[in-house]
């Protein structure tokens, strides 16, 4: 396939598509974008090529965010854009490369605007990264139930990070069937029950008056239900890619259970519990990616929890209240006021789990601030990269 090179000088080129490949070009480019994941249809194609047409783009620039603005209507579809932009529309023989690499993350030679690829992007343009190697065929077949092949099972330990697009697919909707165990417990309410072990006084001298004489006794129990859920997400640059999974998670949580409060936070805290109630994925995505404005950004934990515990905790942190907090613990603030704050969120919930997908390295030590202010105050420290780290928690939550 071949792709016509785009200088990055600023000397005005000639795009007239007719004469030249770049219709053919674009046209490439939106289905390369379209096999790494991102919703590309033939009406973005059209509305592409002419706009190249009418403004007659010459400046890399000018290029780049023309189909910025043609096939990019997400934030965290941003990264995944950049770099198929890079390496699509610079060089062609890198084309020749990646057609044969066989490593899971592909390395980009002469290339200083990044170090590496995604096997998202590396899986779209035809590489092998992505794909199962398959074992030659014997004539003698061996069954160990041991050892049995599962997919399923495989894709559970795959890391977010590395996934390709038809793994994300599967992860997704193997996230929208998850399920988190519900567990009761007692509140200070109280209801009926002859078998309680409680005089219910109110009932009984009701139930004297009309008895005459009698006095039956009426008995109650504490009345039980699942505690709340409230969810903590980080959203900022470093938890990006992580974050996108979180979000479907939480959809699904919420469709699943009442009493879910959902927020996420980068440089701003902002609560997303109306918008993930609705039953469609895509339209509740859609709908949180118009509400939030700092996606992808700096992080101020410190900050974004003080804000939490001054306007919400009163209102969601109620009745043996569990809180998850997803984020990878790195502050831009150098953990200003994060202790403090920790502590208190710590004190107005029953169980405080932070889930932090850091911990997928076998060598983590907490030396970042933040880290080691969040850490003396959570009750369960757990890793969250893969789907096999989500049934870990749902495991954990069912814990007495």
């Amino acid at each position: 396939m071949g792709v016509d090179m785009i200088e990055a000088d600023s000397t005005p080129h000639n795009f007239d598509y007719p004469d030249g490949r770049m219709a053919e070009n674009i046209l490439y480019f939106a289905r390369l974008l379209r096999s790494a994941g991102m919703p590309v249809g033939p009406d973005r194609v059209l509305d592409a090529v002419t706009a190249v047409k009418t403004l007659g783009i010459g400046l890399r620039e000018d290029f780049y965010w023309c189909m910025f603005a043609l096939f990019v209507n997400r934030a965290d579809q941003r990264s995944l854009f950049d770099q198929a932009f890079h390496i699509f529309w610079r060089n062609p023989r890198i084309m020749e490369r990646l057609m044969s690499a066989m490593l899971p993350t592909v390395r980009v030679e002469h290339e200083q605007d990044f170090q590496e690829m995604s096997r998202r992007l590396a899986d779209a343009m035809g590489t092998d990264s992505g794909k199962e190697h398959q074992e030659p065929k014997s004539d003698e077949v061996e069954l160990d139930a041991a050892f049995t092949y599962s997919k399923r099972e495989v894709l559970q330990k795959i890391d977010f990070e590395q996934m390709t697009a038809a793994e994300l697919v599967a992860a997704k909707k193997a996230i929208a069937q998850l399920r988190l165990p519900i567990m009761d417990v007692p509140t200070r309410r109280f209801t009926r029950d002859n078998r309680g072990a409680q005089i219910d006084m109110r009932t009984t001298l009701r139930a004297s008056l009309r008895a005459g004489n009698a006095i039956p006794l009426k008995f109650k129990r504490p009345r039980r239900r699942h505690p709340t859920l409230v969810i903590l997400c980080d959203i900022s640059g470093s938890m990006n890619r992580y974050s996108r999974m979180f979000l479907h998670f939480m959809h699904a949580v919420t469709n699943d259970r009442d009493r879910v409060h959902t927020f996420v936070f980068a440089t701003r805290l902002t609560n997303i519990s109306r918008h993930l109630r609705h039953r469609d994925v895509d339209v509740a995505l859609d709908n949180v990616a118009a509400a939030v404005n700092d996606w992808a950004g700096g992080t101020r934990i410190g900050a974004c929890l003080k804000e939490f515990n001054a306007r919400w905790s009163r209102r969601v942190l109620g009745q043996a209240a569990i809180t998850l907090i997803i984020s990878d613990g790195l502050d831009r603030d150098e953990a200003a006021g994060l202790e403090g704050q920790m502590e208190r969120l710590s004190k107005s919930t029953k169980r405080l789990i932070w889930l932090n997908p850091l911990l997928r390295y076998e060598g983590f030590e907490a030396r970042a601030k933040g880290i080691k202010a969040m850490l003396p105050w959570v009750d369960d420290f757990r890793s969250s990269h893969n789907l096999a780290s989500l049934v870990e928690l749902g495991r954990v939550l069912s814990r007495a």
